[in-house]
């Protein structure tokens, strides 16, 4: 599923992209009237997904039930949609019609609904497309793939777009957005689920939606628990973040203002929860105009000779940490440079360490950020921090822990999130939610290892096709290896029905989840076994295919055995996979209690971090981890990493080679 929804953002995002080729728009101009049309598919898809829910709870008198309103919808995380905003309604007009004022009607429709709306969405745009162009890009938003999507599907896209306008620099140089790996992990640390929630540089929301997700997940509606305070500077990505939250279902207070010199909320020492992802190293602040700030409780950083703040990273931090109430806790992104500053910056940092609500640093690797290739540091305040931790920080360093998704991207997996989350757990006394984690995955590797003979049923068939049209017969090294693996495939289904029949879901004694953990071990390694055993037959059968001078095709047997091998593998990984985390939790944290490990955590007192110069750079207390030996070489791995580096670099070269051309062109070459 997750291929398919990758494969489907990049078809999207190549056709939408085409608009730039048949409009006068450039990058920064047109973005806004894609994400518009994106808006509306979005708040489609959400209003589809709950009306039916909606319609069966609604009351009716005499037999007639109540007309749907707008405050059904916002009460599951969506908007309501008068039919003329509805997407299908604009994607099946007539080539006649004029699709620019449709579009307009629909976007005044919903503005006329919501009033935090009114004047956000974007429309005189549209008339400057023209029409067939506007028909194409309709229909590229009503693919049949996202009419039947299930979940939250363009939700991602949604992000996606805003990923891909952030890497072509369509808008400040993609500052408005926050990966959302680094936006989960915030509010996993920091846990907003109530109150007020202010970012004092929300770009396009995206803290706002994780927050609400978040507390959607605790079983309450975030419109009635919480309240999202925003301020952002540009006027363009205001509209970008009120539509991102009303596609939501969520309302924010959005004003605008430069945070260094206006406080357009007035929330010093009343914010429950502070996340922002401000710029990084702005330089040239007027310190006489914000010198008798109330929000710089510990006074200026460094200031030149023009009265100028040389560097803005300590004015952010000590913003977030004067709006925290008396039992806020704030999550941000900072320059790695910030934790280890020298000078006036250092003395503001001993200032706020010594208050004692510094709760948490993670380092997190280069590669993050869309429009950045530096690292950055995660900083983690709580004013309500456990009294045996009030002299001390918590030091996480996840350099080490990332995915790759492009040769240019990175994040943090859904599992390596969790992970990383889990040690907040342990470390707020949360053995418990923990031990859960760790259950579940090992319940998951068991599930999936139950599930292995239904997805290698197809295989083996496969492979017994293809053999059976060999017209010379299978070569021995094919049949041999055939019969071998059908004996090894019968032992691991037979103990995995063994174990299974044993097993008992849920189970949280860290004395049994470690049994739990050792008697999988041998199913997950048994799994790498069988993947290296599945390929050497596909191997054997293709050369085999070949030699008799069969050829590929989409009717092949060796095409359709390498699609059933592929679904076979897939679900054997599955159980080392999850197996793995388990381990991974268990091997550094054996008796679900917090302790320091090598290269990952180290809880610090204040003694060692004023012997370190108040430094709060994770990598400085935490050492290095002990060289792990790499048990079973990820070829399929390391050969994806190489295609995505060969895919980036090919488009890059193409790019290029039309620039030149265009160059040349210029130039009357």
């Amino acid at each position: 599923m997750e291929s398919n929804i990758e494969a489907l953002e990049k078809r999207l995002w190549t056709a939408a992209d085409q608009l730039r080729a048949n409009s006068d728009f450039a990058s920064n101009e047109y973005f806004l009237p894609v994400m518009g049309l994106i808006f509306l598919r979005h708040a489609y898809s959400r209003y589809l997904a709950v009306k039916p829910e909606i319609e069966a709870g609604l009351p009716s008198r005499g037999g007639v039930t109540r007309p749907l309103t707008k405050e059904d919808f916002t009460s599951r995380g969506a908007i309501f949609l008068q039919p003329e905003a509805q997407f299908d309604h604009l994607a099946s007009l007539p080539d006649g019609a004029d699709r620019a004022k449709a579009i307009i009607a629909a976007m005044e429709a919903v503005e006329g609904d919501y009033a935090t709306l009114a004047g956000v969405l974007p429309k005189n745009e549209y008339q400057q497309l023209e029409n067939d162009v506007l028909g194409d890009v309709l229909r590229i938003f009503n693919d049949p793939a996202l009419q039947n999507a299930k979940g939250d599907v363009f939700g991602r896209i949604y992000e996606y777009f805003l990923t891909q306008f952030a890497d072509q620099s369509a808008h400040d140089g993609g500052e408005f957005f926050t990966p959302p790996s680094i936006v989960q992990m915030i509010v996993n640390a920091i846990e907003p689920d109530h109150g007020s929630v202010l970012d004092p540089a929300c770009g396009s929301g995206g803290m706002f939606v994780q927050s609400a997700h978040f507390i959607e997940k605790m079983q309450q509606d975030p419109t009635k628990v919480a309240t999202f305070y925003g301020q952002e500077k540009n006027a363009t990505t205001i509209r970008l973040a009120k539509m991102n939250l009303a596609v939501h279902g969520l309302e924010g207070r959005i004003e605008p203002g430069i945070t260094y010199y206006t406080d357009a909320h007035e929330l010093v020492g009343k914010a429950d929860f502070v996340m922002a992802n401000p710029p990084f190293n702005v330089d040239e602040v007027d310190a006489v105009k914000i010198k008798n700030d109330p929000r710089l409780p510990f006074g200026l950083p460094g200031v030149n000779k023009s009265k100028k703040v040389s560097n803005g990273n300590y004015l952010w931090i000590s913003y977030f940490y004067s709006y925290l109430s008396d039992a806020g806790r704030a999550g941000f992104v900072m320059s790695s440079q910030a934790s280890s500053a020298g000078g006036e910056e250092a003395k503001v940092r001993q200032k706020l360490i010594e208050t004692g609500h510094v709760d948490a640093m993670i380092a997190i690797r280069g590669n993050f950020f869309y429009t950045r290739t530096v690292p950055c540091e995660l900083w983690m305040f709580d004013k309500a921090k456990a009294a045996e931790h009030a002299d001390k920080v918590l030091m996480l360093d996840a350099r080490q822990v990332f995915r790759k998704v492009t040769r240019k991207v990175f994040d943090f997996s859904p599992e390596q999130s969790q992970n990383l989350t889990a040690i907040f757990w342990l470390y707020r006394g949360q053995e418990e939610r923990f031990r859960e984690l760790v259950a579940a995955y090992l319940d998951r590797a068991m599930a999936e290892a139950l599930a292995g003979d239904a997805a290698m049923e197809p295989f083996l068939d496969a492979l017994d096709r293809l053999i059976e049209t060999l017209d010379e017969g299978a070569p021995d090294k094919l049949t041999d290896a055939r019969a071998v693996f059908q004996v090894d495939w019968d032992t691991y289904v037979a103990a995995t029905k063994s174990l299974g029949d044993e097993w008992i879901d849920g189970t949280v004694a860290i004395a049994e989840l470690h049994e739990g953990r050792d008697a999988l071990e041998p199913l997950a390694e048994t799994s790498r076994d069988l993947v290296k055993q599945i390929d050497q037959l596909f191997k054997l059968a293709e050369k085999a295919h070949r030699d008799t001078g069969g050829k590929r095709g989409k009717t092949s047997p060796v095409k359709a055995l390498e699609e059933a091998r592929i679904d076979a593998v897939d679900q054997l990984k599955l159980v080392r996979y999850f197996h793995r985390q388990a381990h991974w939790l268990l091997s550094r944290f054996p008796d679900a209690r917090l302790v320091a490990v090598p290269g990952l955590v180290k809880l610090v007192d204040r003694t060692e971090l004023a012997v370190n110069d108040w430094s709060l750079t994770p990598g400085r207390y935490v050492g290095v981890a002990p060289e792990e030996e790499d048990e079973d070489f990820d070829f399929e791995g390391v050969m994806r990493d190489i295609h995505i580096e060969l895919a980036g670099l090919n488009e890059e070269a193409a790019a290029l080679a039309v620039q030149i051309q265009a160059n040349f062109a210029g130039l009357g070459l």
